[in-house]
């Protein structure tokens, strides 16, 4: 006989966490041997998500505690990855909102809140981190509560069961003031508030592909629910696509999940979360079901992308150099092989071959693909990201975000002014007490365009900025994003200490003595607030007199590190960014292109 089901997902903002908590219920669950190596965020697999310490994919495992198989499911707590939790709210039965005690509701957690609302499901809230000095875990209920208000939770779901604890700790409570050393409670609370899934197994099988993996072995794996019916290894099967065409093959594998491995099993039936191969062609959202009695479920809608940029065949003076993939052809298709897993990205190919528009959530939505792509020797340009703007009721509107700082209180007036210029309205200011001080803004997503960088320097490196998609407005007036020129290389050649130290007091720069530059390869920002072209490959002429102070060691100031988000955020409506597996560089778009693309 099955064991009895509970499927849950894991919701938070960025960094609240979420997956630290799951590793501790994997522990605690007897998941890992007692010897078993294991390291931090387990379900943190690809390499960006560790770096980043940012979940970026969604992962299932599956735990089994008091005789009961509870599948969890961590979510990206992202705005940008929010395509990843609309489709897997709709696998689960309940979710776990963490929040930290510290912090309170941010505001991805609003965004992943108002998701698992809409999908009708009741939070249990865990308020994560009462470890830590500064947290006052009451007041953290008090606003989650203000939150689900806020978002039209009905009384079901206002009256949400909490719990306290500390993922790193691992320990959970009911209260602050009990004492605790392990997740019990929170594991009673999923059993106690989550329901049993709802399902027939008696019915035609529907399945519905909610993630989409890929094995060198076994081609394509779907992952999603069984809603109804039982699923088994072998049997024949129907896929109904988006367009209502029906496609029959076999099921050659059926997996479930056990820990954080997949286990090959026999059949599962309406409530399980399975793994299944056989359909080359399934995409996301579409239903696998009985050929007998072919039954679609409603496909999943997922929010529009509001950032799109253009990606195109790398044609600077050092293309090809030093990547492996480098034309049209081998663009376009690592482009497309994205849209099969990656569910809010959209690519459209452009009157020219050479380029792709493309668009996605936001731009760290687009800096992840652009960076894996770089890391699997992909080399390209890309253009400055632009909004996406809709027509609503006849009239022109433009996305805005939800904007939350928290700064040092000495750099609240800056940051206020600085957004004022890039048509932000202020909605909420709290002092917190400790020399900090939160402000909440709507502003257009145009406004925080290149705004990261200048907000680090104007707090000193010390502020927390994060923001989320709020709604479409009607479009405001013109906002300068950058107000001081750029310094343009104009001859091919390597740099040398000698041009650079002459021209420091021209601005700051990006490259150091020995990086090989190009004719229109940006080197750097002016001081002012036009470009300047400049040669920095010019060497010091050579004479046998020894100057006076010849040999007193100089020091260049050291150059601005562009990394790929900051200069995705620089780069203006003229200029390029150019990826290559080795290298990052900003470039202008040469002028016969800028006319018009003549």
């Amino acid at each position: 006989m099955s064991l009895p089901i509970r499927n849950v997902a894991i919701i938070a903002h960025v960094d609240h966490g979420k997956t630290t908590l799951v590793d501790a219920l994997l522990k605690q669950a007897g998941t890992f041997r007692e010897n078993e190596d294991i390291p931090d965020c387990v379900m943190d697999s690809n390499d960006l998500e560790r770096e980043r310490g940012i979940t970026i994919l969604s992962k299932n495992t599956a735990v089994r505690y008091k005789e009961t198989l509870i599948n969890i499911v961590d979510t990206p707590g992202h705005a940008d990855f929010g395509g990843e939790v609309e489709r897997v709210l709709g696998m689960v039965d309940g979710c776990l909102l963490i929040v930290d005690a510290n912090e309170g509701p941010m505001p991805q957690t609003r965004f992943v809140l108002k998701k698992a609302l809409e999908q009708g499901l009741r939070p249990i809230v865990f308020v994560n981190k009462i470890d830590r000095a500064r947290q006052d875990p009451n007041i953290a209920v008090d606003k989650v509560l203000d939150l689900f208000i806020e978002l039209g939770a009905d009384d079901d779901q206002c009256d949400f069961p909490y719990l306290f604890g500390s993922g790193l700790g691992g320990f959970a409570k009911e209260k602050p003031e009990e004492e605790s050393d392990s997740m019990e409670p929170l594991f009673n609370a999923i059993l106690r508030h989550v329901p049993p899934p709802v399902g027939d197994p008696t019915k035609p099988l529907q399945l519905q592909v909610t993630t989409l993996d890929y094995s060198d072995y076994l081609g394509r794996i779907v992952i999603g629910r069984v809603h109804n019916g039982t699923i088994k290894a072998g049997q024949q099967a129907a896929l109904v696509k988006d367009d209502g065409k029906i496609v029959k093959a076999k099921i050659s594998k059926l997996l479930g999940f056990d820990g954080l491995k997949r286990v090959e099993i026999e059949e599962a039936a309406a409530g399980n979360l399975v793994a299944v191969a056989g359909f080359a062609d399934a995409n996301i959202g579409e239903t696998i079901t009985d050929p007998d009695d072919p039954q679609a479920l409603p496909l999943i809608k997922v929010d529009e992308p509001t950032l799109q940029m253009t990606f195109m065949v790398n044609d600077s003076p050092f293309a090809g150099k030093e990547g492996k993939f480098v034309t049209s052809r081998q663009v376009r298709d690592r482009l497309m092989r994205e849209l099969e897993t990656n569910v809010a990205l959209r690519v459209e190919e452009t009157d020219s071959p050479d380029r792709f528009s493309v668009a996605g959530r936001g731009e760290l939505h687009l800096g992840i693909l652009i960076e894996t792509m770089r890391r699997e020797g992909y080399e390209f340009q890309v253009s400055q990201p632009q909004v996406i703007f809709r027509e609503i009721n006849g009239q022109p509107c433009e996305p805005f975000e939800t904007l939350v700082l928290d700064v040092p209180d000495d750099a609240v007036g800056s940051c206020i002014e600085k957004l004022g210029t890039r048509k932000a309205e202020m909605q909420n200011m709290e002092a917190g007490g400790n020399g900090r001080t939160q402000l909440e803004f709507v502003v257009p997503a145009r406004g925080l365009i290149g705004f990261r960088g200048e907000f680090i320097r104007l707090t000193r490196g010390e502020g927390i900025m994060n923001h989320s998609f709020f709604e479409y407005r009607a479009m405001v007036g013109e906002i300068q994003a950058r107000y001081n020129g750029v310094i343009i290389s104009f001859e091919e050649g390597t740099a040398t200490f000698y041009a650079l130290q002459n021209a420091e007091d021209r601005g700051v720069f990006f490259i150091k003595p020995g990086t090989k530059v190009y004719k229109g390869m940006i080197i750097g920002e002016h001081n002012r607030p036009q470009d300047l072209d400049l040669n920095v490959c010019k060497a010091k002429a050579l004479t046998n007199h020894r100057a006076a102070g010849g040999d007193e060691l100089v020091q260049l100031k050291a150059p601005e590190e562009m990394s790929l988000e900051r200069a995705l955020e620089y780069i203006g409506p003229d200029e390029l960014l150019e990826i290559t597996p080795e290298s990052i560089r900003l470039r202008k778009l040469e002028k016969k292109k800028l006319a018009g693309k003549k």
